[in-house]
This record gives structure tokens, sequence and C-alpha cells, in this order.
């Protein structure tokens, strides 16, 4: 029988690379794990014990998958990360500190339960919930 443990990775096409591996590694702290040549275009990058994949859509690998993303023809609906312990009030501060948009805060369920969590966009408008796991609020 399968039991899920985790997210291993996941995978964000996109026509502007630098805008979001600037966005990952600057804003979101993710550094740069592994990078495969231009030609291919993926750039790995570290979110804890999981990784995001940033696939150029006009690479060897990014065609595969077809059109790039846009608003009326998105790659998935959302994904979440873990946080490790932030207090709300920091994480907002520090995102509207550079320049990100809090869309939403609210209570939502997810793999550690209730808590609060904060959905923002990255650049090319993937829409990211941010869940600091030290939060038990209900």
């Amino acid at each position: 029988m399968l039991k899920i443990k985790g997210i291993d990775h996941i995978v964000l096409r996109t026509q502007n690379v630098a805008n979001m591996l600037d966005f990952y590694t600057n804003v979101l702290h993710c550094p740069i794990e592994r990078e495969l040549s231009a030609d291919v275009g993926l750039t790995q990058l570290r979110a804890g014990n999981a990784l995001i994949d940033i696939v150029n859509v006009n690479s060897e690998l990014g065609r595969i998958g077809g059109k790039a993303p846009h608003d009326e023809g998105r790659n998935l609906d959302h994904f979440c990360l873990q946080l490790n312990d932030i207090t709300e009030e920091t994480l907002v501060s520090y995102l509207k500190g550079q320049g990100v948009k809090v869309l939403d805060i609210s209570n939502r369920y997810g793999a550690t339960g209730f808590g609060r969590s904060i959905y923002i966009k990255d650049p090319d408008q993937n829409t990211i919930e941010l869940k600091p796991i030290n939060d038990s609020s209900e």
C-alpha cells in the first residue's frame, strides 16, 4: 500500500526565468541546488525538504509541456509552502517590504492541520500559500 510522506517537488514552467529565480531565491529564500544547461532549461531550487523546479518554456524540457502559462491557462491552481517558526505579523511585514502583495489571510486546513496561511503570487501569477507550521490557531 502506498503512503505519501510529502511533496518531493513541483515544476513551474515560465517565459521569465530571471524574474522567477529572483523571486524564489531572494524573496522566498529558496537557494539554487542544481542547474542544467540553458538548452535543457531546468533550474532546481531547494524549498525545505522539497524542490521547486523552474523550467524555461522555450527550452528542450519546456517545449514538452506546450504553451506558456498565462492568466487564462495556468499550469496549477496553487501550492503551499510550510514555513518554519515565524509570526503572521513578521511574515506580512517581510512580504510587503519585498513588494509582494498579500492577497488573503485565513484559517485553512493543510498537512499539519488547521492554521493561518497567506496567499501571494509569484511573477508568473502562480498562487503560493505560505503556512507557518508554528501556528495552531483554529
